[in-house]
């Protein structure tokens, strides 16, 4: 069984007598569950064709994926292929990803037009799949195309590509030979990260803690403050408070001193 999203129940049955009066023909039946929210598909005793249950698993494939359903029916002729490639995995970032699906369609859809005219082939970009309906050769050149756009290669570098080839391909003198030299080489531009403004270097490891910051008990030990009295502690302050003012006031009286200090004169 094949699960389908939501928005699409509406759509699958109105259009699901057409998709049975399709199957009935190879000998197929199907199913669809809204209450499961799926579809299935199974072989019935007037089944002639063993690879027909195949293409309609990737009929129902297809519709799930908002493939309409015209044209998810060419899915039943024997020349045409579907792969369903699955974009989403390649980019965590999803403001990133959805700029890259966005690049994948172009302007007005032109970018996918001018795959689709390359590759032969029905490309429908959908959520976090593309849905490709077409002939083996061109499933392939479309899945690079579109896994190279989301690994951040414009497919405008593809797609120019893949017109050389075409043109190659029309001239019969040039079809046994190798076309490295007619294809464009284009160079990675390397862009370089930022370096971070402070960089913390690192030290290196020990087990053991770092030792213990003393106490403020500890540092009157060490000084033998901690062994005086009470007296003699306030008289150690207002010692070194006066001494702190001492050289206050010398300062003060040097930037005073300073300003009656006269200028050196130009020797004439």
């Amino acid at each position: 069984a094949t699960l389908f999203p939501k928005y699409r129940e509406a759509y699958l049955k109105e259009v699901w007598p057409l998709v049975t009066k399709e199957l009935n023909k190879s000998g197929l039946a199907c199913e669809l569950n809204l209450i499961e929210g799926s579809m299935s598909v199974k072989t019935t005793r007037k089944a002639w064709d063993p690879y027909a249950i195949l293409k309609a698993r990737d009929l129902i494939k297809l519709l799930s994926r908002s493939v309409p359903v015209q044209q998810a029916l060419k899915i039943m002729a024997d020349d045409v292929h579907c792969d369903i490639i699955k974009i989403s995995g390649y980019v965590r970032n999803k403001d990133r990803f959805v700029k890259r699906r966005q690049r994948l369609l172009g302007p007005n859809g032109s970018t996918l037009k001018a795959l689709e005219l390359l590759t032969k082939c029905y490309i429908l970009v959908q959520g976090n799949t593309v849905s490709c309906m077409g002939t083996f050769t061109g499933l392939k050149q479309a899945r690079n195309v579109i896994v190279d756009c989301m690994r951040n290669i414009h497919p405008i570098y593809n797609i120019k590509t893949l017109m050389i080839k075409r043109e190659l391909a029309k001239d019969e003198e040039l079809k046994g030979e190798n076309w490295d030299r007619f294809l464009p080489k284009f160079k990675k531009r390397n862009v370089k990260a930022k370096k971070p403004k402070n960089k913390v270097e690192k030290k290196e490891y020990t087990p053991f803690p770092p030792p213990q910051a003393p106490s403020k008990i500890d540092q009157q030990l060490e000084s033998g403050e901690y062994f005086l009295s009470s007296k003699e502690k306030k008289q150690k302050q207002q010692g070194e408070r006066s001494e702190g003012r001492k050289a206050e006031k010398e300062e003060r009286d040097k930037d005073r001193a300073a300003s009656f200090v006269p200028p050196k004169e130009k020797a004439r």
